[in-house]
C-alpha cells in the first residue's frame, strides 16, 4: 500500500478528474493536516478508505448500509425544516456510500479518541465509546427518530445554542468573503431553484470551508430579497472516495440526495443536489457545529449518545439492513467498538507523523 504522500498525490489527481480543483486551497489543506491530528483526520477521509477494509476486515465483511461514509463528531450541525422547526443531526454527506454499518460506528468514535486528544473532549474513551453504542442500540429500537431541537432535546438546543450562531457574527463573515465578477455558469443555474424568487439578482463570493472537501470549487451567492439579503452556497460534488479506493462502483454517483430522502429525518428544504452541485442554505440556524464553539459547561455524554442515535437515524434508510445488523450487534462483545477506533486512531496518528515529516519545509 502506498505511503499518505503517495496516496494523497494519487487521490487528488483523481478527484481533479470530477472537478477543476483550487489549488491554493489544497496548499492551505495541507498546511492544516500538519497542525493537530485531528485536523488530519478530517481532512483524510480517501485515507480511511484504503486502509479501513485491511485494517478491520472482519468487520468490513458486516451488513451494508447507505452510510456516511466521512463520520467525526464535528460532522453535525443545526437546520430548520420545512415546518420552521430547528433540527439538529448529520449536516454533510459528500462521502454518502454503501458501507458495512460498522464503518460509520468505527470513524465516529475514532474522530473522537482523537478530538480527545487535542482537549476538544473530556470523556474516557470507555466512556466515548458505550454513549455512541448505546445510542446507536436505541436509535434502532426505535426506528430512528429525528432530534427537532424546542419542545423536546432542551439539553442539545443549549449545546447547540452559541455565539457563532448570532446574526451578527454570521453578518460579519459573509460581508469578509473575497466578491467574484465571474462564476460559471453552471453554478447559477444549480442555485436558481432554491431562491426565493428564481430571476433575483445575486452577488457572488468564493468561501473557504470545511477540511475534507477543501480544494473544491464553492461559490456563495447573496441575493436582496424583500428588504434583506438571504445566502445560497454551491459545492462541487464528485463520488465519494471509496470509489477511489476501488471499494465502491462509480456507476453509483452521488448518493447525497438518495441517503437525504432515505433517511430518518426532518431535512432542510434548501439543500439539494443539483447536476454536479451540492446547493444549500447558510444562515446563522443552518451551520456545522464545531466542538470548540459548544460552551465549556456541557453533557458529552448525551452529546455522544445523540451522534449514536442519529447515526442510526441515517442507517434506517436501509430498512432491510434491519434484522441482520441487530443480529450482528447482538453478537459482538461490548468492547468491539473501541478496540476498533483504537486501532484506526493508531494508523491516522502513524499517518499523521509521516505527513508531518515528509511536508516539512
Amino acid at each position: 500500500m502506498k505511503n499518505i504522500i503517495q496516496a494523497t498525490r494519487d487521490y487528488e489527481r483523481w478527484l481533479g478528474r470530477h472537478m477543476p480543483l483550487v489549488p491554493a486551497h489544497l496548499r492551505l489543506k495541507h498546511e492544516h493536516m500538519r497542525e493537530g491530528i485531528f485536523q488530519f483526520f478530517r481532512a483524510t477521509f480517501y485515507r480511511w478508505a484504503q486502509i479501513w477494509p485491511t485494517l478491520c476486515s472482519e468487520l468490513a465483511k458486516t451488513p451494508k448500509v447507505l452510510a456516511v461514509g466521512d463520520l467525526h463528531v464535528e460532522n453535525f450541525g443545526t437546520w430548520r425544516d420545512l415546518e420552521g422547526r430547528l433540527v439538529w443531526g448529520i449536516n454533510d454527506f459528500d462521502e454518502a456510500v454503501t458501507l458495512p454499518y460498522t464503518s460509520d460506528l468505527v470513524r465516529l468514535v475514532a474522530s473522537a479518541l482523537l478530538a480527545g486528544r487535542q482537549e476538544l473532549l473530556s470523556l474516557s474513551q470507555i466512556a466515548v465509546a458505550d454513549a455512541i453504542l448505546e445510542g446507536y442500540h436505541d436509535g434502532w429500537r426505535e426506528g430512528g427518530r429525528p432530534f427537532l431541537l424546542g419542545e423536546k432535546n432542551k439539553r442539545l438546543l443549549q449545546m447547540a445554542q452559541g455565539e457563532l450562531r448570532s446574526p451578527i457574527v454570521f453578518w460579519r463573515k459573509i460581508d469578509s468573503l473575497q466578491r467574484l465578477k465571474q462564476v460559471p455558469h453552471q453554478v447559477r443555474r444549480a442555485i436558481r431553484p432554491l431562491l426565493p424568487q428564481p430571476d433575483l439578482p445575486m452577488t457572488f463570493a468564493a468561501r473557504i470551508c470545511g477540511l475534507g472537501s477543501l480544494g473544491r470549487p464553492r461559490y456563495v451567492a447573496i441575493p436582496e430579497w424583500r428588504g434583506g439579503r438571504v445566502v445560497r452556497e454551491a459545492k462541487a460534488m464528485a463520488p465519494s472516495a471509496m470509489v477511489w479506493a476501488g471499494q465502491a462502483d462509480e456507476a453509483r454517483g452521488v448518493l447525497y440526495q438518495r441517503i437525504l430522502d432515505c433517511a430518518v429525518r426532518c431535512s432542510d428544504p434548501f439543500v439539494r443536489l443539483e447536476g454536479a452541485w451540492l446547493v444549500r442554505r447558510l444562515s446563522p440556524d443552518c451551520s456545522r457545529i464545531e466542538l470548540a464553539d459548544l460552551p465549556a459547561r456541557r453533557d458529552e455524554q448525551r452529546l455522544l449518545y445523540s451522534m449514536g442515535w442519529e447515526t442510526a437515524n441515517i442507517h434506517c434508510g436501509t430498512p432491510k439492513a434491519r434484522k441482520r445488523i441487530e443480529a450482528d450487534m447482538a453478537k459482538r462483545h461490548p468492547s468491539w467498538l473501541l478496540k476498533a477506533a483504537r486501532e484506526m486512531a493508531q494508523a491516522v496518528s502513524t499517518d499523521w507523523k509521516a505527513w508531518k515529516r515528509g511536508t516539512s519545509r
